[in-house]
């Protein structure tokens, strides 16, 4: 054995005089103190895994928000827009002699790069014309009585719909057959 085994043997022969009572409190104690220190961690590991989990959750949340602001505002902004497109469209409509040809083609162009960027956006142009009037989606400005076309049926668009992300921006106005007499005459009136 080397020198310094031998004061370590020494040091713990030494050490090892103390009455068994007191070793056997000293390793209850420590025996306690272990458990509650592993209890301990066990809290403080639940506590962070909890806060993790609110923290990501609040994260998601605050994305969440964000893309619907988003939305809302690209909303607001389209909604400001659908007035403008439909100025284009009466100046379009207005003018169709020959010497407003290359003044009509440079707002055809301006008309169709303002509807392919709402389209871009997300903005759907609605054109409900032959199909069934839908209240959410349709503002009934005149009722024509007629048997030629099947009750309901949207005869003509003075506004088409403008819906962004399923929401109705603008509904479409518009002109529906009703038929002579029918029930949806009397739950009108």
């Amino acid at each position: 054995m080397s020198e310094r085994e031998i004061k370590i043997n020494v040091t713990n022969d030494e050490g090892s005089g103390q009455p068994e009572e007191s070793q056997s409190t000293d390793s209850t104690r420590e025996d306690t103190q272990v458990k509650k220190l592993s209890a301990d961690l066990a809290d403080l590991q639940q506590t962070l895994l909890r806060r993790q989990a609110d923290f990501e959750n609040y994260r998601k949340r605050i994305e969440k928000e964000r893309a619907e602001d988003s939305k809302r505002a690209t909303a607001r902004v389209v909604e400001s827009l659908i007035p403008i497109v439909d100025g284009f469209e009466h100046a379009l409509a207005a003018h169709k002699e020959d010497e407003y040809a290359s003044y009509r083609k440079g707002f055809e162009l301006i008309y169709k790069q303002l509807l392919d960027n709402l389209a871009r956006l997300g903005v759907e142009r609605v054109e409900p014309l032959g199909k069934q009037f839908d209240p959410h989606m349709h503002q009934a400005m005149d009722r024509v009585e007629t048997t030629e076309h099947e009750d309901g049926t949207v005869l003509e668009v003075f506004q088409p719909a403008y819906v962004y992300n399923g929401r109705v921006l603008r509904p479409a106005m518009v002109r529906v057959a009703v038929h002579p007499g029918g029930a949806s005459n009397k739950a009108v009136n």
